[in-house]
């Protein structure tokens, strides 16, 4: 592919992964997965701080839809209300082109223990940007840690399931929350 054509960014994740898959992550260089897009490293640096960005890029966008939909909710709303407003606000960023790379993404991070302590860290910090939002809406710190904890949980489920069935996020997250929610239900019956 010749430098000029459009699409840099995703020719960038698409030879990265490649190369992830290919020869693992700690053995792909910036300068390769430049090579195999056909664009030059400078040209990776204007769409990526570094090689992990290119399996995490975008997850401040994440967040930052999460909070705004937290601050943004019902006065009326309960936590747990306000929580599934924030996963659902994060459905537009998830396009056909984020499904085509999602299994080969979580294929490349569980195979690689640094990958896989940074996913975990940027799901602690939705939960924490959750909490922080939750917090300010008046909710009592425990209250809205846990209603971001089982929030994280069903992100990281409804994600896992939308890759596998495709369909509309907002959707898939919004019924894995209310299963989340069952969950808890049935343990506190059990006791």
């Amino acid at each position: 592919m010749g430098r000029w054509e459009p699409d840099a960014r995703e020719r960038l994740v698409r030879a990265a992964l490649d190369l992830f898959s290919e020869q693992g992550y700690e053995n792909t260089a910036v300068a390769q997965i430049a090579e195999r897009a056909g664009l030059t490293k400078s040209t990776f640096f204007r769409h990526f701080r570094d090689k992990r960005e290119v399996l995490f890029g975008g997850q401040d966008v994440l967040a930052d839809l999460m909070t705004g939909a937290i601050a943004a909710a019902p006065a009326e709303a309960r936590p747990l209300e306000v929580v599934e407003a924030a996963l659902v606000a994060t459905a537009s960023t998830f396009t056909d082109e984020r499904r085509a790379h999602g299994p080969q993404r979580l294929e490349v991070i569980a195979s690689n223990d640094e990958l896989r302590e940074r996913s975990a860290l940027k799901m602690v910090g939705f939960a924490i940007a959750m909490t922080d939002a939750l917090k300010q809406r008046g909710v009592p710190e425990l209250d809205a840690a846990v209603a971001a904890e089982l929030g994280v949980l069903a992100f990281n489920r409804g994600y896992e399931r939308w890759l596998e069935t495709g369909g509309d996020f907002a959707e898939v997250v919004r019924r894995t929350l209310g299963e989340v929610r069952e969950a808890v239900a049935s343990l506190e019956a059990a006791e």
